[in-house]
């Protein structure tokens, strides 16, 4: 296979039978194993070759001396029988028209397809063969072989000759092999499966064959058994967003892809309420990080936009940010250690060079900002951007992200200020004052600004750089620095400060999203490490990060072999051990105590007088006879690990490995007026205070004893680990195609290298041998055990579980039965899908499912209305306690106010306060002790339904108020109106006494003159309302109508007088609280008054209508009129106004 071509020409044009067939005439013989079968190659013997006729020979001698070939057990895995009878054809007539694939003679891959339709009779030829020992040779006739460089190639075998072969490669050259150099090929109908176990042949090519077939058609994720290979395309390719969540959400789509085991990972956690863990492994430049946001973005997208979903996975740009930088081999590296030192061609973390392209001008300003090349950190490495990516955009990222996750601007600030001093503390050099090398630190623009940007003294800061605070004794000692202890003290203050920032900016994020507080159920965790490492020189970062990734494995090797293996062991079930490298002695080498890695290099560390070179020496003194270590010359040490050898240099380890950060520089951050450096030197001092166990480092007598970088890495690791033991794993393998970063670029070796770190073909084997669906008896029994009679159902559940696959005629091979388990091979389901077919086995399946669901939905009826009921009760006892005590409440209230109210009106309360009583003054105590004894009771037995009514009592004692001050003058009022009605009554009361007398005796003058004057007088008639015209009539009439108007006048005044005294009388009643009513006072009062006045106004009207009737019924008798003027003026002066 060459590096870069999409598909093999040799392989266009394989094409084959199935693996596995069986002959139904002749002697019913069977083979289980795969066969090379392929039209093109069987058949592919021209006539007029001597090697063709020569191979023919062979084959038909071979054929007739009747052997039956070999039958390899790792042949054909579980795939059923096909009869050949249903196969395509091979014609006698094609065996002299297809020739050989020589480059010279060309065919066509459409014509090699299975495509001839010739009848059965031409078939007769190949069925007098034996067909195993033809399908034994057959099976050579398509081989791997490996070549000089490493790579292998898919060979045609022309003629074979013993223990060798001639093969035909691809690009025509022909070799004469060894068989034992060949290894078995798998038939093109495997070419590209989702899953390594569906191979026919389990082997490096054909694993290597199969990813690239998938690789080049943009099918980068397959199978291997439990485990998700993902191979770095370098490009983008067409396999996420929406479309495929929610396809892979419904189960549309079943190809392998990092949704699908996210997918599984959240049904298994709701099903087994389990914690899971997604584990991201591979070397550095995989696509590690991108495979977890992948997983992320999954995740987020089944959260149904609670809108937490979106602040996790916008928590991607900011640990990138802080905690990726580019490497020779990955642009987007997840790192170890790399704030004050980076290799050429190389980048420290992203956000420095974010911060110097992207920063707005105001930002830049306040923080002094400069290009990257200015500052010394970032210029060492000669690389100051990334080939396709804008740093200005990715920081206006990273501050969207911080807004999202509820980052204050004024803790942004903080921390861009953080990253400057960071950047600036590079930039402090210092100068030599004397003999002894000792120096002191420049007053530069690099110590100001450090010191402004933390918020420190500049002469403290140049201080704790130059010098280093020592107690012996008694006595505090003040050392100066030489150049080196400088410059280490400069250093170490930068990477802890970006150390204690990143550590803060992930507890910002975690509370953000209340990591912990608002978690209710399991969680899914997300492992993103880096990843294994081996460079042409490779220091301590390499050390650490190559050690996790071997604790790693072993969690790997723990899960899938190490505890699938002991289990069928353990449960005494039939198993060949699957053998795997184990990298248990690696990880002894570091972590062995005293003689192992780790605890020779903190054991080199607290020695003041240690070098890296001491280190080596050490190393291969006590731990050359481990085969895992290689001491190596010089300063240099070799050690195995999964993934390979790698070589460690031992330069700088020492250095690295001390924590040279000592309590001056901690006291300085605590002096500092920012408030970050202040939380960074408390959780220092915090950090400190934790006990130390094993060796600490004591450089130059140190004020503090220490945690080693080692001992703190590995501390964090195992605890990690111990997490991660937690929970159902999930394993993702990511490989690197090629190492330089290039599309469409399969390098062999590179991928067979991390296939065997990975450990993915043992990983196979144990998976398809294995048994990977188990059940417990007890469970088996209780789900299943109802199909059985009762009498079979009743037994142990090891018997009833035996029962059930007997009656189901489950093949013994698909299960074993172990002590405590059935064990389940892949692909073999469960009972449920093997009764469920045939009419009759559906129709028991049916009826007894049908009565258990019937009988659990009954049941669940039953504690639905069980459930209502006691809901209703309950609800019911409590609304009645809650109604009783509001209801006791009221009663106290309404006693309280009511007895203020009635003491109030009645004087009580004011013989209680006043001075004008004359009492003795002990009584008056004994009364007022008594009641505000018997108040206090009252008001504490009502204080919780006082709370409630606080507004009512506010605006019923304000409305008292007002009933106060407006009484008196309600009751002036009345008693006003009331001597105006009687003034009024008696006015006209007499008014009309008068007119009653006049009018008699002018009645008895007209009627003495009746017949005299009764032919020359003129009736008058009038109308109340004031409107009629005068007419002629008899003056008897008229006299009698006006003495009826007058009267009505009169007992409608009476009448009317009586109704509005009693109404103002009852009034008064309710006001003075004499009498109860539903209503208000005041406002029928004034409804009264208004009434009053209405009727006033109007009877003042018809009295002036009356005198003007009147008036027009004068008579000649001067004396009625001298009478009416005379009424008509006292009535005038008494008239009501």
């Amino acid at each position: 296979m060459s590096a870069t071509s999409k598909v093999m020409p040799a392989l266009h044009s394989i094409k084959s039978l199935p693996p596995e067939f069986k002959l139904t005439t002749g002697n019913r013989m069977e083979n289980r194993g795969d066969a090379k079968l392929r039209s093109s190659d069987v058949i592919g013997i021209g006539s007029g070759s001597p090697e063709n006729d020569a191979l023919i020979g062979e084959v038909s001698e071979e054929a007739q001396n009747g052997d039956t070939g070999l039958y390899d057990e790792d042949l054909a895995y579980s795939r059923k029988g096909v009869s050949l009878e249903d196969r395509p054809s091979i014609a006698d007539e094609d065996l002299e028209t297809i020739p050989l694939p020589f480059p010279s003679i060309s065919m066509s891959s459409r014509e090699r397809r299975w495509s001839d339709t010739t009848p059965y009779a031409s078939k007769k030829v190949l069925l007098a063969l034996n067909f195993n020992k033809l399908i034994s040779l057959f099976q050579k006739l398509q081989s791997w072989f490996q070549l000089p460089n490493g790579n292998w190639e898919l060979g045609k075998i022309i003629k074979t000759s013993g223990n060798e072969s001639i093969i035909s490669l691809p690009d025509g050259k022909v070799l004469k092999v060894k068989e034992e150099n060949l290894v078995q090929a798998n038939p093109d109908i495997l070419d590209g499966v989702d899953d390594l176990m569906q191979l026919s042949y389990l082997n490096e090519p054909s694993v290597l064959y199969n990813l690239q077939y998938r690789y080049n058609q943009n099918m980068i994720y397959t199978k291997a058994g439990p485990v998700l290979v993902a191979i770095n395309p370098f490009k983008k390719v067409p396999l996420y967003g929406n479309d495929y969540i929610e396809a892979y959400k419904r189960k549309a789509i079943e190809s392998p892809h990092v949704y699908a085991i996210t997918d599984t990972a959240i049904r298994e956690m709701i099903r087994d309420e389990v914690n899971q863990s997604i584990i991201i492994s591979g070397e550095s430049g995989a696509g590690k990080t991108e495979t977890a946001k992948i997983a992320m973005q999954y995740l987020a997208a089944l959260g149904g936009g609670s809108g937490i979903e979106y602040e996790i996975l916008k928590t991607n740009p900011i640990l990138e940010a802080f905690g990726n930088a580019k490497t020779l081999r990955n642009d987007n590296s997840s790192r170890f250690s790399r704030v004050v030192q980076c290799n050429e061609g190389e980048r420290s973390y992203h956000i420095f060079y974010q911060l110097c392209a992207g920063a707005p001008p105001s930002l830049r300003g306040k923080l002094n900002l400069q290009n990257a090349e200015d500052y010394k950190y970032l210029r060492q490495s000669n690389c100051y951007s990334i080939t396709g990516v804008n740093d200005a955009e990715e920081f206006r990222t990273v501050m969207e992200a911080l807004d999202v996750v509820h980052i204050s601007k004024e803790d942004q600030e903080n921390v861009f200020a953080m990253l400057a001093a960071v950047l600036w503390l590079g930039n402090i050099s210092f100068t030599v004052i004397d003999n002894e090398n000792h120096v002191q630190a420049i007053e530069d623009e690099g110590l100001s600004h450090v010191a402004k940007l933390i918020g420190c003294d500049i002469e403290d800061l140049k201080l704790t750089l130059s010098t280093r605070k020592m107690k012996v004794g008694n006595d505090n000692i003040v050392q100066k620095l030489t150049l080196s202890q400088a410059i280490d003290a400069r250093d170490a203050l930068a990477k802890s400060i970006y150390a204690c920032l990143f550590d803060w900016l992930v507890e910002q994020i975690n509370k953000s999203l209340a990591v912990g507080k608002r978690r209710t159920g399991r969680s899914i965790s997300i492992l993103d490490i880096y990843g294994f490492e081996s460079f042409n020189r490779n220091s301590f970062e390499q050390f650490c990060i190559n050690y996790a990734n071997e604790r790693l494995q072993q969690h790997f090797n723990r899960h899938l072999f190490k505890l699938e293996q002991e289990e069928y062991i353990q449960d005494g079930i039939d198993w060949a051990k699957v053998e795997f490298e184990d990298n248990q002695d690696c990880l002894n080498l570091f972590e062995k105590r005293p003689l192992g890695l780790l605890s020779l290099l903190d054991e080199e560390s607290t020695f003041p007088n240690g070098t890296d070179l001491t280190f080596a020496n050490k190393l291969k003194q006590h731990l050359n006879s481990n085969s895992c270590f290689k001491g190596e010359r010089d300063q240099a040490f070799t050690v195995h690990h999964y993934a390979g050898q790698v070589a460690y240099d031992t330069t700088g380890f020492l250095e690295k490995n001390r924590d040279l950060l000592h309590l001056d520089s901690i006291q300085l951050l605590s002096s500092c007026t920012c408030p970050l450096p202040q939380i960074f030197a408390s959780h220092m001092l915090t950090q400190s205070d934790k006990p130390v166990v094993g060796p600490l480092h004591k450089s130059g007598g140190a004020d503090s004893q220490k945690l080693s970088v080692a001992t703190k890495f590995k501390g964090q690791l195992f605890q990690l680990m111990q997490r991660l033991e937690s929970t159902t794993p999930h394993f993702i393998r990511c490989i690197k195609p090629n190492n330089l970063q290039s599309p469409e670029s399969y390098e062999q070796g590179l991928v067979l290298q991390q296939l065997r770190c990975c450990g993915v073909l043992e990983v196979v084997r144990i998976s398809r041998s294995g048994f990977p669906t188990r059940m417990f008896h007890q469970k088996f029994a209780r789900r299943y055990g109802f199909l059985l009679l009762d009498n079979v159902a009743s037994q142990d559940p090891l018997s009833v579980s035996v029962a059930i696959l007997h009656q189901f005629n489950i093949l013994p091979e698909m299960y074993q039965v172990g002590y405590t388990k059935l064990f389940f091979r892949t692909g073999q389901g469960l009972p449920s899908s093997s009764f469920s077919q045939g009419a009759s086995g559906r129709n028991h399946y049916f009826a007894v499912m049908g009565d258990k669901i019937r009988k659990a939905y009954s049941a669940l009826l039953k504690r639905h209305r069980a459930a209502v009921i006691i809901q209703k009760r309950m609800k019911a006892v409590y609304a009645r306690n809650r109604m009783r005590t509001i209801s006791d409440a009221a009663i106290v209230i309404q006693a309280v106010i009511r007895g203020w109210l009635v003491r109030r009106c009645s004087g009580d309360i004011g013989f209680l306060k006043s001075g004008d009583v004359k009492m003795k003054e002990s009584d008056e105590v004994v009364v007022k002790s008594s009641f505000l004894a018997e108040l206090q009771r009252r008001v504490l037995k009502a204080e919780a339904a006082l709370r409630e009514k606080e507004e009512e009592n506010d605006i019923l004692h304000q409305r008292l108020q007002q009933y106060e001050s407006r009484w008196s003058e309600y009751e002036l009022k009345m008693k006003s109106m009331e001597e105006v009605w009687q003034k009024q009554m008696r006015s006209l009361q007499s008014s009309l006494s008068i007119a009653k007398k006049s009018l008699a005796i002018d009645d008895s003058e007209r009627n003495s003159d009746a017949s005299v004057n009764a032919s020359d007088e003129r009736d008058y008639s009038w109308d109340v309302r004031g409107n009629h015209k005068r007419q002629e009539s008899n003056g008897a009439r008229s006299t009698s109508a006006g003495l009826s108007v007058i009267s009505r006048l009169a007992e409608e005044f009476e009448h009317r007088s009586q109704v509005f005294g009693d109404d103002a009388k009852f009034l008064v009643e309710v006001k003075s609280g004499q009498v109860e009513a539903s209503l208000s006072p005041d406002q029928e009062l004034r409804r009264l008054k208004q009434m009053f006045e209405a009727w006033k106004k109007d009877y003042g009207a018809r009295l002036r209508e009356t005198k003007v009737i009147l008036n027009k019924l004068g008579t000649e008798d001067g004396t009625l009129e001298k009478m009416k003027k005379k009424w008509w003026g006292r009535r005038n002066s008494t008239r009501i106004t």
